[in-house]
């Protein structure tokens, strides 16, 4: 385990640093388009790249904050569940993710593949590249939830003796 979490670790600081890549690179692109209009000879190419960089951002933006279980959750009423419910409904909400995450995926995949032909109207790639960062974000997303019902099931386990009473034990 040490050696995943040592991966884990080094894929979560490389995803920290292409979302610092991406903001700055679109900072710089929506600039100089904004510039380049004011000037009177606009850069057409700087809207479509900008789109690029907003999907790939937010694709990153998804990845970080799924990796550092920060994405906004309302948990009051699951909050308000008895322990086993609570734990079941934890366990739902999760599978859902992987399942969601799954799917992600998969759909990307062929999003990928229905537009590796067509061309970007301003810039010289394939329109697949939009898509691109929707495989991993989907396959991390679904790694996550799979890996929070492993938690889930590990963490709070009723002690065989003391099932009958709902003793937990951490």
């Amino acid at each position: 385990m040490p050696i995943l979490r040592a991966l884990a670790g080094a894929f979560d600081k490389a995803s920290l640093f292409v979302c610092c890549a991406l903001v700055t690179a679109l900072l710089g692109c929506v600039s100089l388009g904004a510039l380049t209009r004011g000037l009177g000879e606009p850069l057409i190419w700087t809207d479509e790249l900008s789109r690029f960089l907003m999907v790939w951002l937010a694709v990153f933006g998804w990845i970080v904050a799924s990796r550092k279980r920060i994405h906004l959750r309302i948990r009051f009423f699951q909050d308000r569940l008895p322990q086993r419910a609570h734990k079941a409904t934890e366990i739902a909400i999760q599978s859902a993710m992987t399942l969601f995450g799954a799917l992600v995926t998969a759909y990307s995949v062929g999003l990928i593949g229905k537009n590796q032909e067509l061309e970007a109207t301003t810039l010289p790639i394939s329109m697949a590249w939009m898509y691109a960062p929707l495989v991993l974000g989907g396959a991390i997303t679904a790694l996550q939830g799979a890996s929070e019902v492993i938690e889930t099931l590990l963490r709070r386990r009723l002690h065989p003796q003391a099932a009958n009473e709902g003793t937990i034990v951490e």
